[in-house]
């Protein structure tokens, strides 16, 4: 009589490979950005699209090393780096402590939950003329409205991060008599983890996305400001610079915050595709 198979229905044999366990995991990523590229320059080797509307990407690469060489990305850079950071940091962790305010007292939510939920629906590149009308068109003004879009991302993922602890946990830390604090830094943060880190991550997009708005409105210096005056000019392959740079900054702040989701949520049972 046949044995069956023990082999389980996620095992997989030498025969059973997919093209890509021939390639090292850590080049998977950037299959499709290479076959694009390389399709990119072929197109544009071939003169099928006009240089000032697709520039080649190997034009793209000598202007970059041209603005590192001459330090004029280094300036336009820093400055973003330093809009995005104080920006993110001041709405991010104002969003922060309101959310964890609003999840962890019924009061709270009752009264301040309303407003926030019906200034989240205003569009916030609505409200541009408004901050040049307040608060001008300097760096306050740019730093506020990136705080402003990194807040509501924060705001509502901690809420719902506090408000989906499990009840039944709750109701044993009051048994143990935990104090206010302990239940906060024991039990309803570290469970309201997840949605916490989410909510970094997508205040982070929407931080760079704001960055790049507010840096096209009266300043002189920014990878938006970059952008904005190479459009002038008609210098598309800066503008392709600086949106390479906006992407991979993008790319790297994202990667930083799933790093410390590998870290600190380990203890989640998960499925992981």
């Amino acid at each position: 009589m046949k044995t069956p198979s023990l082999r389980q229905p996620g095992d997989r044999t030498a025969s059973s490979k997919d093209w890509l366990d021939y390639i090292p995991k850590y080049l998977h990523a950037w299959i499709l950005p290479f076959v694009l590229v390389v399709a990119w320059q072929i197109v544009a080797g071939l003169g099928l699209v006009s240089p000032k509307i697709l520039p080649a990407p190997s034009v793209i690469v000598m202007q970059f090393v041209m603005i590192v060489a001459n330090g004029e990305l280094w300036t336009h850079l820093e400055i973003s780096l330093f809009r995005v950071g104080v920006g993110f940091l001041l709405g991010g962790l104002t969003g922060l402590m309101v959310g964890l305010l609003t999840g962890l007292s019924k009061l709270v939510e009752k009264t301040l939950d309303p407003s926030l939920q019906m200034l989240r629906t205003v569009p916030l590149l609505s409200l541009i003329p408004l901050f040049i009308l307040w608060f001008g068109v300097g760096e306050f003004s740019k730093v506020l409205m990136i705080a402003l879009g990194a807040f509501f991302p924060m705001y509502v993922n901690t809420f719902l991060g506090v408000r989906s602890v499990d009840g039944k946990l709750y109701e044993v830390s009051r048994i143990l008599q935990f104090s206010g604090w302990k239940r906060a830094t024991r039990l309803i943060i570290p469970a309201a983890l997840p949605n916490i880190l989410l909510g970094v991550r997508l205040a982070l997009g929407v931080a760079w996305l704001v960055l790049v708005v507010s840096e096209m409105m009266g300043t002189s210096a920014g990878i938006g400001y970059m952008i904005q005056d190479a459009r002038a000019y008609s210098e598309t392959d800066i503008v392709f610079i600086g949106l390479i740079l906006f992407a991979v900054m993008g790319k790297l702040s994202d990667s930083i915050v799933r790093i410390l989701e590998s870290k600190w949520l380990r203890w989640r049972d998960t499925f992981k595709g």
